[in-house]
């Protein structure tokens, strides 16, 4: 496992110059501090962006321009996210690429407060467009190898799977993985929940469990409650990603409370992807008063309106979320992050000299 607190690990390239965060205007407080947890970098795409690469390697996109690719942002459930979320992966065909992807997130997370970032790469679906499972990998990792340096933010990269592929695919790309010394900390499950229940795959967790992982897997976003009792039995995962539908859960939810079982919300996607119709209606208030170990992250930011400090933005003008619950979410996700304890002791002593 590796995590990149320090810059060492991947040989440098020459980096481009990075983007120097803005300071906050006078009087204006400084983003709280927090751990990202969920985090797709694909989902991180900005449309700009997908035009650069686009005229770079000489794709010709299917949008006359940004607006109309702006146009198709509106999803009626989680498998039309998906079909655009892979259309605009084509463009990614260069390690470069992949590296200006991650440098772009990670510049834009440094001014939402974020310290620690564990982003998700989806291996499988750049193998089935061609790419070399060394290009994406190395493209990512070359530059979160500097990200504690660059932009004050430690990372970990985690390889998450598609679980509306076979578990033979996502055990045959681990294998390559881990042959290839790919610095990945842990695995994921992602993708169409439905219908692929996390059973499918319990010999990938078991392998990754060996090989000395962290494992997480989506579950409860569109799929029912017991997707999360069968992650946390069948797959030992140590986090859940999404698992809003819990609450429709009483004694799984007492069970996440007794047993601290981090989930990972996000409150913005959700939305946009119609687990729930409104943010006014979305359960995490009741998430909190229950004393589940919730913390806010953007999830695919490019796709669903905002990074994590439009998150909070929103939860606080649109639900009426208390500065005390903000600061008790930003803690839960550095404590359920898998920094170094050292590491996290750092964010939490940051945290509570943030003045929020």
């Amino acid at each position: 496992m590796e995590t990149h607190d320090d810059g060492a690990g991947f040989a440098e390239k020459e980096p481009n110059e990075p983007e120097e965060p803005d300071e906050p205007e006078a009087g204006e407080p400084h983003a709280l501090p927090v751990a990202e947890l969920h985090l797709h970098i694909e989902g991180t795409l900005e449309p700009e962006l997908i035009f650069a690469l686009a005229e770079r390697n000489g794709i010709e996109l299917p949008y006359a321009d940004l607006d109309e690719l702006r146009s198709r942002y509106e999803f009626t459930d989680l498998q039309s996210f998906l079909d655009l979320y892979y259309a605009n992966m084509a463009v990614l065909q260069t390690e470069q690429d992949f590296a200006d992807m991650t440098r772009a997130y990670l510049a834009r997370a440094a001014l939402a407060g974020v310290r620690h970032a564990e982003i998700m790469l989806d291996p499988q679906a750049h193998l089935s467009r061609g790419i070399p499972l060394a290009t994406c990998v190395n493209g990512v990792a070359s530059v979160l190898a500097g990200s504690r340096e660059e932009f004050g933010i430690s990372t970990l990269l985690i390889a998450a799977f598609l679980r509306d592929l076979t578990e033979e695919s996502a055990l045959e790309v681990l294998e390559q993985m881990l042959a290839m010394g790919a610095p990945i900390a842990g695995i994921g499950l992602d993708s169409a929940e439905v219908g692929n229940p996390p059973a499918k795959f319990e010999r990938l967790f078991a392998r990754a469990k060996d090989a000395g992982l962290h494992r997480i897997a989506h579950a409860g976003e569109e799929g029912p409650p017991s997707y999360i009792i069968d992650a946390l039995d069948l797959l030992e995962v140590e986090r859940i990603d999404h698992g809003i539908r819990c609450m429709e859960d009483p004694e799984l939810v007492e069970r996440l409370v007794d047993e601290l079982v981090p989930l990972t919300v996000c409150p913005l996607s959700n939305v946009r992807l119609r687990a729930v119709d409104t943010l006014a209606e979305h359960p995490l208030p009741a998430m909190l008063a229950a004393g589940l170990n919730v913390c806010v992250n953007s999830d695919d930011p490019a796709y669903f309106g905002g990074y994590v400090d439009d998150n909070f933005a929103q939860l606080k003008s649109v639900i009426g979320l208390s500065e005390f619950d903000c600061v008790r979410m930003a803690a839960n996700s550095i404590r359920s992050s898998f920094a170094s304890e050292e590491r996290k002791a750092e964010l939490l002593a940051e945290l509570a000299a943030s003045g929020h």
